[in-house]
């Protein structure tokens, strides 16, 4: 019986990393791989080997990706070829552009080896359809495209109000820190311009989230790490929530055994004061906050725990979910909040290689962190 050809695949980048990456993964699937490192090299090999599917940069010098697909388009073997674009562009005017000029899928740098593997067999599988189920995939393509465009559409909202959003934030902050310096203030006047300092570095923190979040999403969240001194930092931390607390009639406690860690120290700062505005919102009166850091093997063990409501062991893992706001209807209880900033304490623990879970502290939750800290 004759054996069946492997499937050949084209890979048009100008980065050699990118090439040998994408090569590996796809001889690991026993596809055969030609690579090209330049627009026309590709052009050639295509017209000289006749490959199943083709992987395209966006971005090269000379002759870019759309131009090198619309040549590939134009020969006589071209229209049927699946050509699958990868840019780390991530916005709708590059989608746009790519489907215009023939692109059949388009991914986002950096490219997962399992996605683009499944691409890959999708782009393959479409290519041997009957006619019949080509009108019928092309029909959940324009779906998928049209929901694509909206994403990214929604993406590049976001950041505009975000980053939008950080001036009169910051400003709102210096006239409070104004305000509070003037010796002549009355000490109502002053109150109130320190809650107004509270809650605009609360949305501050708010919208930095946003924006780490979307940098993690596209790969592009970066620790920093130096040393910290964890009594200076939780120091510094319980000083500015003593107001919040003192209002919430909570009391802040600590126990700091470990002195430093090394870790991003802008990063952990806002994980914590995360936690701490989440553990003051839900503790309730007359109780106390607790903190406590300790060394765990090759690890740092931080736990921030309150006497509230807790978190049902079955959504201890979904309240880590981006906008995600927990009711407990049968202790008549809630436990809400902005549903962002566990998000983005999930995703910078982890991005420190770290985990972060929660635990129940009879009453309320412990939300317990373990880092890397070799003594």
């Amino acid at each position: 019986m004759e054996t069946q050809a492997s499937p050949k695949i084209l890979v048009i980048d100008d980065n050699a990393e990118n090439r040998a990456l994408a090569q590996a993964t796809l001889e690991d699937e026993g596809y055969s791989v030609l690579l090209a490192a330049s627009g026309e090299e590709g052009i050639a090999k295509f017209e000289m080997e006749e490959p199943d599917c083709i992987l395209l940069d966006v971005r090269m010098p000379g002759m870019d990706g759309f131009a090198v697909c619309s040549r590939i388009r134009a020969l006589p073997s071209g229209p049927h070829i699946p050509i699958l674009f990868l840019t780390s562009s991530r916005d709708v005017d590059t989608f746009d552009r790519a489907l215009r000029v023939g692109g059949d899928d388009f991914l986002t740098k950096p490219v997962r080896p399992t996605e683009l593997v499944v691409r890959v067999q999708g782009a393959l599988k479409l290519r041997r359809m009957s006619a019949e189920l080509r009108e019928h995939y092309e029909l959940v393509r324009r779906q998928r495209d049209d929901l694509m465009r909206l994403q990214l559409q929604k993406e590049r909202l976001m950041a505009f109000v975000v980053h939008d959003l950080k001036n009169p934030v910051n400003s709102l902050d210096l006239h409070a820190q104004l305000l509070l310096r003037n010796q002549e203030l009355g000490s109502r006047a002053r109150e109130s311009a320190q809650r107004i300092r509270d809650e605009a570095r609360s949305l501050l923190r708010l919208v930095l989230n946003l924006l780490d979040i979307s940098k993690s999403e596209e790969g592009r969240l970066v620790v920093q790490p130096g040393e910290i001194d964890l009594e200076a930092l939780f120091s510094a931390l319980l000083e500015g929530h003593a107001v919040k607390a003192q209002d919430a009639r909570v009391e802040l406690r600590r126990s700091i055994e470990v002195r430093t860690i090394a870790a991003d120290v802008d990063l952990l700062r806002r994980v914590f004061e995360n936690l701490l505005d989440n553990a003051l919102r839900h503790a309730p009166e007359e109780s106390e906050v607790r903190i406590t850091v300790t060394q765990c093997d090759a690890a740092v063990e931080i736990r921030i725990a309150d006497a509230g409501p807790g978190v049902p062991p079955e959504l201890r893992e979904k309240i880590f979910e981006r906008f995600v706001q927990l009711e407990n209807s049968e202790r008549v209880v809630t436990r809400t909040g902005r549903g962002l900033g566990l998000t983005f304490c999930k995703l910078v623990i982890e991005a420190h290689g770290g985990r972060i879970w929660v635990e129940d502290a009879h009453p309320g939750a412990v939300f317990c962190m373990r880092l890397p800290n070799e003594q």
